[in-house]
C-alpha cells in the first residue's frame, strides 16, 4: 500500500463517519479500489494552504465544487474511485472573516461524479508513475451530498495536519529503503568494476563514499525512528518539529546516496538500465511533495526558537 491511499485511509479512519468508512475505507483497505488526494493548485503557492482557491459552495441538500487542481496523485489509476479534495466553504462571503486556518474543508468526491475532468497526466522528471499517476484536474459544478463533508466545515487544516504527519513518516521510511537499495548497488558495482588496474572499491574515494552513505542512512533512520516514537507517545501535534526534521533530512540524504551510486555506474546510472535514475527522481520530488524543504525548516526554526525562549 502506498501514497495517497495510506494517507487517505488514515483520514477516513480518524475523521470519517461510519457511513463514509463503510463506503470508502473498507474497500480501500481490502485493495478493491484506489483513491486520490487533491490539494495543490497551479495558480497559487499551495505550500501555504490558506492560498487554496477551490470553492465548496453549500446548497440546500449538499455542496457544489468548482476549482482547478494539479498533482492529484492517484487520479490516473483506472481503479481510482474517490478523491479527497481540499477547498474553501464560503457561506454568503463569510469565509474571509474566519481565521485563516478555519477556512479550508475536505470533502469526498466520487471519481465518476459529473463535472470531474482529468485535464492531463503529469510527468515527474519524465516518469509517468504508472499506474497511479498524477493528474491536472478541473472540477466544474461538481455536486455531492452534504454527507460527503469530512469532520465538518472549516476542519480541513486540522485534517491535513493529521494526515500529513504520518504520511511524511511513510515517505521517509520509503526514502531510507531507496537509499539502502542504492548503497547495495554502489557496493556491488565497486567490487566488480575495474579502472586503472584496480577495482573501484580499492580507490580511496569510493571507500569514503560507501562509508558516508552508511553513516548518513543510519543517522536518518534513527531520526525517523525518533519521530515515529514521538507520534506514538505524544501525538502528531507535539511531534511536529521531529516530523519536519525528517522531512528535510531524509530526501536530501537519499538524493546524496543515490547520486553517489549513479556516479559509480557512470552512463548506466543515468539511463533506463538500472533503477537509480528513477530512485533519484522520486527522492528529489519528495523535497517538494508534502511540503517543500523551506516550509519545514521554517517550522523547525519557529518551534526551536520557542523552546529556547522558554528556558530563559
Amino acid at each position: 500500500c502506498a501514497a495517497p491511499d495510506t494517507g487517505n485511509m488514515e483520514v477516513l479512519a480518524l475523521y470519517g463517519t461510519k457511513e463514509q468508512q463503510e463506503k470508502w475505507l473498507v474497500p480501500l483497505m481490502e485493495g478493491k479500489i484506489h483513491s486520490a488526494f487533491a490539494m495543490t493548485e497551479p495558480r497559487v503557492a499551495s505550500s501555504d494552504a490558506t492560498n487554496i482557491q477551490t470553492t465548496i459552495t453549500p446548497t440546500k441538500d449538499g455542496y457544489v465544487i468548482n476549482g482547478h487542481k494539479w498533482w492529484t496523485s492517484g487520479a490516473m489509476d483506472p481503479r481510482c474511485k474517490v478523491i479527497i479534495l481540499m477547498g474553501k466553504v464560503d457561506r454568503s462571503g463569510q469565509a474571509k472573516k474566519l481565521h485563516p486556518y478555519m477556512q479550508q474543508s475536505m470533502i469526498l468526491i466520487p471519481m465518476d461524479a459529473p463535472g470531474v475532468t482529468v485535464k492531463r497526466p503529469l510527468h515527474v522528471f519524465g516518469y509517468d508513475d504508472a499506474p497511479h499517476g498524477h493528474a491536472e484536474m478541473v472540477f466544474r459544478n461538481v455536486k455531492v451530498p452534504k454527507e460527503n463533508m469530512l469532520l465538518g466545515e472549516g476542519m480541513g487544516f486540522q485534517i491535513a495536519q493529521g494526515r500529513l504527519g504520518p504520511g511524511r513518516i511513510h515517505h521517509c521510511m520509503r526514502l531510507i529503503g531507496m537509499a539502502e537499495r542504492a548503497l547495495e548497488m554502489l557496493v556491488h558495482r565497486t567490487h566488480l568494476r575495474v579502472a586503472f588496474k584496480k577495482t573501484l572499491s580499492q580507490h580511496g574515494g569510493m571507500r569514503e563514499n560507501i562509508a558516508k552513505c552508511r553513516i548518513e542512512i543510519d543517522q536518518c533512520r534513527l531520526l525517523v525512528l525518533q519521530a515515529a516514537d514521538m507520534i506514538d507517545r505524544v501525538g502528531n501535534k507535539k511531534a511536529r518539529k521531529q516530523v519536519a526534521m525528517i522531512k528535510v533530512a531524509a530526501p536530501s540524504m537519499a538524493c546524496t546516496v543515490i547520486d553517489r551510486a549513479i556516479q559509480a555506474y557512470g552512463g548506466m546510472g543515468v539511463c533506463q538500465d538500472t533503477i537509480l535514475a528513477y530512485l533519484w527522481a522520486q527522492a528529489r520530488t519528495l523535497r517538494l511533495a508534502d511540503g517543500p524543504d523551506e516550509v519545514h525548516m521554517r517550522t523547525i526554526a519557529r518551534i526551536e526558537a520557542k523552546q529556547q525562549r522558554a528556558k530563559l
